[in-house]
């Protein structure tokens, strides 16, 4: 498995992924989720590849099938008066496809971000998840992840 930063001629295989995931959400919060969309636009994802603030790594299997990304975001809380100035690197979108789910993709990519993080001189990687998405938060959990913080909801 190759994992390497993401070139716009990924992007209709992203696109693929991102449908994927979205269904995902839709499926466990149909209140809050569309359908038959995707987080991104063609034209945003080209704006995001070129920004070096929002990194994308794509893992590549080995006949070229893009199985993989992981979307990242630098933050950093410099001037902060409440936060300590850190810098961060935040995982927007991790996604495997759904066909090769087990094979240690997802932990190739995660690993291979938590890399990059730490020789970009981040202090932590961080990521949200929702509760719906079960698979997801035991992926998390059996590679090491632990919560920072829990957002809470009462539906009206």
């Amino acid at each position: 498995m190759l994992i390497r930063t993401a070139c716009e001629q990924d992007i209709p295989r992203i696109n693929d992924l991102l449908y994927q995931v979205l269904m995902v959400h839709h499926n466990g919060r149909p209140d809050i989720f569309r359908p038959n969309v995707k987080k991104y636009t063609d034209e945003e994802l080209c704006w995001i590849l070129k920004d070096p603030m929002r990194p994308i790594f794509v893992a590549i299997d080995e006949e070229g099938v893009l199985e993989g990304y992981a979307f990242c975001i630098f933050e950093d809380h410099k001037g902060s008066h409440v936060l300590t100035p850190i810098k961060s690197l935040y995982i927007d979108d991790l996604c495997v496809d759904e066909t090769k789910r087990g094979l240690h993709i997802g932990k190739q990519l995660y690993d291979h971000v938590v890399a990059f993080a730490r020789e970009t001189g981040c202090y932590n990687v961080t990521l949200n998840v929702w509760s719906c998405n079960t698979n997801a938060m035991k992926f998390y959990e059996n590679i090491g992840l632990v919560p920072q913080k829990v957002g809470m909801e009462q539906i009206l």
